[in-house]
This record gives C-alpha cells, structure tokens and sequence, in this order.
C-alpha cells in the first residue's frame, strides 16, 4: 500500500515539478512527511532519487523538443550548485547529529522551506524588478545558492530556484523553468555522492527505489511534455498554485509536529 501511495505522488509531484521548474521535490517531501512510513533522513533520500531521476529525463525530453540553453550560464549554475549540494548534505548531516530528535530536523526543514515558499511566491506573483545580472560570478553564486538550500530541505530544488533565476537574471518563468531543472540535476548529483562516500545507504530501504525511479520517469514525461504547450502565464499560474498547495501541507505539518 505504501509502495502505491509513493508511486502516485511521486508521478503527481514531479509532473508538476517539471511543469513550474520546481524539481517535484517540495511535494514530494512534505507528503512523504505527512504519510510518515520512513524516517527524516530516509524521505531526504527518496526525495533526491526521485527529483534527480526526473531532472535527467525533462531537460533530454526539453532538448530534444527544440529547447536552447546558454553554455556558460548552465556550466557556472552547475558549479555551484555541485558545491552547493556537497555543502548542504554536510549541513542535513550535522543536524541529524546536532538536534536531539528527527522531530526537530524536520521543524527545521519545514520553518526554512516555508520562508523560500513565501519568498518565491512573491517574488513571481508582484513581479519583483529584476537585477539583469550577467558576470559569472553571480551564477556561481546562485548555483550555490540553490544547490545549498535543495540538500540541506531534502527538496531537489523547490520554488527558490525559479525565482532566484528570474530575479537576477531577467528570465521569462519557461525558461527559468528549464535551467532550474540543470540546476536541479547537478545539485543532486552532488548529495547523492556526498551519501554514498560518507554514511552510506545502508540506512535506507533500498528497495524503494524499484518504485520511485519509474514513477520519477513517468513523471518527468509527462512534466516535459506538458511544460512544452503550456503558455507562460499558465506555467506562472501552475507554479504560484503549486506554491500556495505545499504552503498549506508544510504549516499543517509544522502545527502536527509542534503539538
């Protein structure tokens, strides 16, 4: 039963995802919370598999649709959001270790998850000026930047990345789409070869896997293909939907773990 209920959020969560750029993994993680079958650490993991897994198959299915994608802009993002990643896995671990029980790893991961919800639903909904940012610097910086904040929430990527990208630098919300996506993949990367080199998977039921990786295919398809005829005022609207959805399912979980 709880191999199904994974599989159907996992195809919801990263069609949508694929959609609005935000990696399926800000759904994915709080329901997986609120379903509560595995542990903190356990939902980070499965939520990375699945989010890198969909980030392979929309931006191959992205390309091969005609979409065009500046080199030095992905190759500076993906720098950082490598390092970006490798710095947010030391950090989930060092709270794993820090705080007395997983209870509070997650109110910390709900508390930072909520604030970049708000920030990029403001961000996209009253059309922040943007600051048409264009040294190398600034992508290196926004790729650590996104890939710190995507490991560190167990989120993949999450609403941050589309509104960071069209903040600096002046992206229409399709195409910021498509390099959070890149962004997404390379900061996954990173955390899922952070784990295999410090704890291991041991922890993790690995079995899963059979279940999230083909759902994360099915998802990032489907993501991809919609994504392609959708106008941009209706990836804008799925996106600040989306927003507001896992809004409402992270303050639910925070008010559950607080009481």
């Amino acid at each position: 039963m709880i191999s199904l209920i994974y599989f159907l959020v996992i195809i919801f969560a990263n069609t949508v995802g694929a959609i609005s750029g935000m990696g399926g993994g800000v759904i994915i993680k709080p329901l997986l919370d609120l379903i509560g079958a595995h542990s903190v650490a356990a939902i980070s993991f499965y939520s990375s598999v699945a989010v890198f897994t969909m980030s392979i198959v929309s931006t191959a299915r992205q390309m091969k649709q005609g979409a065009s994608l500046k080199f030095n802009l992905v190759l500076w993002i993906s720098v950082g959001a490598i390092l970006g990643g490798i710095l947010g896995s030391i950090a989930f671990e060092g709270l794993y270790q820090l705080l007395p029980s997983e209870s509070h790893v997650q109110l910390v991961q709900i508390i930072l998850t909520i604030i970049t919800l708000v920030f990029a639903f403001c961000a996209t909904k009253f059309h922040w000026r943007s600051f048409n940012l264009h040294h190398w610097l600034w992508y290196l910086f926004c790729g650590l930047v996104l890939g710190f904040f995507a490991s560190l929430l167990g989120i993949g990527g999450g609403p941050i990345n589309v509104a960071l990208l069209m903040l600096f630098f002046a992206m229409p919300i399709k195409q910021a789409t498509i390099y959070s996506i890149c962004t997404i993949f390379f900061s996954q990367l990173s955390k899922l070869v952070t784990i295999t080199f410090t704890t291991g998977f041991a922890r993790y039921d690995m079995t899963m896997l059979f279940v999230i990786i083909p759902a994360a295919i099915l998802g990032g398809l489907l993501g991809a293909k919609f994504s392609h005829v959708l106008t941009e005022k209706k990836v804008a609207l799925v996106f600040q939907l989306v927003i507001l959805l896992v809004l409402a399912i992270n303050i639910y979980n925070g008010f559950m773990l607080s009481f």
